[in-house]
């Protein structure tokens, strides 16, 4: 990244990441059930971008270029996963870089319903019944061809609240 210190060669970089990411990158909310938490589900954000590990390079590129993240195996499809959990980093970092750098398929939609449900986190509404239901509702929405550990249906008929 030390070779794109201009401000023409920073936007180009930023540029092929939203293209790079278009094609091999998800916005994805995880649901988990946690039976100590008082609503009794953790609401997960991520972003993650896969590749082969032949081709590394664009993942290590996009860690320094973000700031933040991490490199995993994912032994499911045998790639190399770029990927940004914490709240905070996807709202300071990651969000307002897709925000300035639009993707330009379908997939700027479960972006922007990703970048409301990050909102309503930081809001601390998923801890409440009504603003958990509403971000399952958005996140049911995304990413129409992922599966599913849980149903919509489970998720909310297991909604519990502990005073």
């Amino acid at each position: 990244m030390d070779n794109y210190n201009t401000p023409t060669l920073k936007k180009e970089l930023a540029n092929y990441i939203s293209g790079y990411v278009d094609g091999e990158g998800c916005f994805c909310i995880s649901f988990s059930k946690r039976e100590k938490l008082n609503i009794g589900w953790e609401v997960k954000p991520s972003f993650a971008v896969s590749q082969n590990s032949d081709r590394r390079q664009v993942l290590d590129l996009m860690m320094k270029y973000f700031g933040c993240g991490f490199l995993r195996r994912d032994y499911g499809d045998k790639t190399l996963k770029y990927e940004v959990r914490s709240l905070d980093e996807l709202l300071e970092k990651v969000i307002p870089h897709f925000l300035a750098f639009q993707l330009k398929s379908s997939k700027q939609n479960d972006f922007l319903l990703f970048t409301e449900i990050c909102k309503l986190m930081k809001d601390q509404k998923h801890l409440e019944i009504k603003g958990f239901k509403r971000i399952v509702e958005l996140g049911y929405t995304m990413n129409g061809s992922g599966k599913r550990k849980h149903s919509k249906d489970i998720l909310l008929s297991n909604l519990k609240m502990k005073i």
